[in-house]
């Protein structure tokens, strides 16, 4: 994980959703030699004491979440996860900006190009330069502590998710899968994950 020179919680707000009402946090994390924070924000739901709560870490994704692409299964993993949450009645979704698995907006849009001329998902970010993923998890890690939160059931089917929430302190007692009705606009890029990524996805 990368280090953190600075960390504090900038917000805190109720937010009311079609899944019910949430708090929403917002904090800001400075890496040294940074002068721009990067941000994330934390849906929480209930009284996090007691046992431990639901958790999804969410990376932003605009054309899946916002925009309802079929290229990905992001907006259903993110709105399974609130209607979860929901219906437990406690527990937290925390969305980190790494559009991309972390290589930015319009690099993805690039990919995405490479992708309709027959690449997958990891061979077209390697053709533009980049590594297949280059997303941190020290900002989550840092809210769940900010949170008094130290073991937690995650809905990913990530396992490099699950390692670096137990690297950085935080125990997964127990993994929840996340995954969505695939499109066949999404089963290759859903194969990649699964295949060449080791994401554990039925």
């Amino acid at each position: 994980m990368q280090a953190i020179s600075s960390f504090r919680q900038v917000a805190d707000a109720d937010f009311p959703t079609r899944w019910g009402l949430f708090r929403i946090k917002g904090y800001e994390a400075l890496a040294p030699g940074k002068t721009v924070p990067d941000t994330a924000v934390a849906l929480v739901m209930g009284d996090l004491n007691g046992a431990p709560p639901l958790l999804r870490i969410h990376s932003q994704c605009l054309t899946g979440d916002v925009f309802g692409s079929l290229r990905c299964d992001c907006r259903q993993q993110l709105e399974q996860a609130l209607q979860t949450i929901s219906a437990a009645g406690r527990g937290i979704t925390i969305y980190e900006q790494q559009e991309g698995r972390g290589i930015g907006l319009m690099a993805k849009l690039r990919a995405y190009e490479l992708q309709d001329q027959g690449r997958d998902t990891i061979e077209a970010n390697e053709e533009l330069g980049f590594n297949s993923d280059y997303r941190d998890y020290e900002i989550p890690v840092n809210i769940l502590k900010a949170l008094g939160v130290s073991q937690v059931r995650l809905m990913s089917n990530s396992p490099q998710k699950i390692a670096a929430l137990n690297q950085g302190g935080i125990e997964v007692v127990e993994r929840i899968p996340c995954e969505g009705e695939p499109a066949a606009q999404s089963a290759a890029y859903l194969k990649t994950k699964k295949d060449r990524l080791g994401h554990l996805l039925s």
